[in-house]
């Protein structure tokens, strides 16, 4: 197993259980866009796509953009040092008011 997928499942797994304070249904979608469907009551309130370094593409913009089409609220996480490139990509679809950006950073401290 690569490192990237490992950093996605553990943060679509971290996030699940996060959200399960907020939303009574989540939905995690292996191998699948969205990652996480968040649900209350039957209703499809939002969806989250985990992104690592190497899957922020055009190409996946485009793919953020036809989620919105569907309807939903996006949640992108992304890693912290890529927000930037995140946030250009968004500006150039012109999506970048409808999508909430967080971000995540993995820190080891040795002694």
């Amino acid at each position: 197993m690569n490192n990237e997928k490992l950093i996605h499942d553990w943060m679509v797994d971290f996030l699940k259980h996060k959200f399960g304070r907020e939303y009574k249904e989540i939905k995690v979608n292996p191998g699948g866009d969205p990652d996480l469907i968040l649900a209350n009551h039957g209703l499809v309130l939002s969806v989250v796509e985990v992104e690592t370094e190497g899957s922020i593409t055009p190409e996946k913009a485009e793919a953020w953009k036809q989620t919105l089409q569907a309807g939903s609220k996006l949640i992108l996480m992304v890693p912290k040092n890529t927000k930037a490139k995140v946030m250009e990509l968004l500006w150039q679809k012109g999506i970048a008011d409808k999508v909430g950006v967080g971000s995540y950073d993995i820190v080891i401290n040795m002694p």
